[in-house]
């Protein structure tokens, strides 16, 4: 479903790709500044992702919000935030870039709790801050859970975010290889429930001049939602995909779809509005009309996913296990396989299965 506009992310978007490479050139040429004060001691600089460079590594201990807010704005490639238990309170926000060989680390245990305390901020913002990983902490009482914008190649382990007023976890702006693992999303949507997604991936069409990358569609392509457990509580879609994104992989997933509300046509645990995506190997109880459903609501997206050993337990949702809304106007069909299960409801699709 479309998302509603706030003033940090219009503040944000409208200049994250140009301000990203701007940063990049101002680091570049501080770099070499540097290089040449030392007497021309060899010195190596890249470009964010590349893997060429030697960094040498830190470990940023932190105890107290005053704390986490320096150690994001000082973050360099290779360095590890390690947050203690505790209850860190304000809005944080990452810009730093890692490297594919020294991403930027963010961890702790499910103890620290990072929270904008229910104000109008995110538990924690990344923009345009390529290459993080964040692993075990814990995401609440936040207006939204965790925003990734213009920032490529962020991975989420271990985490959980819950008791988030919106959606859960963003990929936007052209967060595009993404991943989200073994982490557990619930209770979203409390204050907003038509915008309480677990896991939304990309922008809906009408926010594209707003989320949009070079190509002109929100580009968060690739993004990959493995083994986590999403509900109960979700207000609205477990899992939330966009059209004009492509080539994710949804696997393993657990899926509760009770409390979900039906607003704005939040009535299923994942909505696939995207293309070539292969939905695999995930559990779905509890979902309010249909486990999975696939709409083509801008063409030509919404075509070439495919479903496979996914299992549903409808009980008495009065929908299918994998409702593929309208499959005439995709070149690549969307297909459900024989491996897919379903009990209760209307039964497995309302398409015929393939082998």
């Amino acid at each position: 479903m479309p998302e509603p506009r706030t003033a940090a992310s219009r503040t944000t978007t409208a200049r994250a790709f140009g301000s990203h490479r701007r940063r990049t050139r101002r680091r570049l040429v501080a770099a070499s500044l540097v290089a040449a004060a030392a007497g021309g001691a060899a010195f190596a600089a890249t470009l964010p992702g590349s893997a060429s460079a030697a960094v040498a590594t830190r470990t940023v201990n932190v105890s107290s919000a005053a704390q986490l807010t320096a150690a994001l704005a000082d973050a360099r490639p290779g360095d590890t935030i390690k947050l203690a238990n505790g209850t860190y309170k304000g809005q944080f926000k990452a810009t730093a870039d890692g490297t594919s060989s020294s991403p930027i680390t963010l961890t702790g245990a499910s103890g620290a709790v990072l929270t904008s305390g229910g104000g109008n901020g995110y538990g924690l913002w990344l923009s345009t801050a390529p290459r993080w990983n964040i692993k075990g902490i814990t995401v609440a009482g936040s207006n939204k859970g965790i925003v990734m914008d213009a920032s490529p190649y962020v991975t989420i382990d271990g985490a959980t975010v819950r008791d988030i007023g919106y959606e859960g976890v963003h990929f936007r702006s052209g967060s595009d290889h993404g991943v989200i693992k073994n982490s557990s999303v619930h209770d979203t949507g409390t204050t907003h429930p038509n915008y309480g997604e677990g896991v939304y991936i990309g922008s809906a069409n009408s926010n594209w001049d707003q989320y949009a990358g070079p190509t002109g569609v929100d580009a968060s392509d690739y993004v990959q939602v493995l083994n986590n457990t999403i509900g109960p509580n979700v207000a609205a879609e477990g899992i939330d995909i966009k059209e004009g994104t492509k080539g994710g992989l949804v696997r393993g997933n657990t899926l509760d779809g009770t409390g979900e509300k039906n607003q704005n046509s939040g009535d299923s645990t994942i909505d696939v509005k995207g293309d070539k995506y292969v939905i695999d190997g995930n559990t779905v109880t509890h979902p309010y009309t249909d486990g999975f459903q696939v709409h083509n609501v801008y063409d030509p997206y919404g075509c070439g996913n495919t479903f496979t050993g996914n299992k549903f337990t409808l009980g008495s949702a009065p929908g299918y296990g994998i409702n593929v809304t309208d499959n005439s106007g995709c070149a690549l069909k969307n297909t459900v396989a024989s491996s897919n299960t379903s009990s209760g409801g209307k039964g497995l699709t309302n398409i015929p299965v393939v082998n």
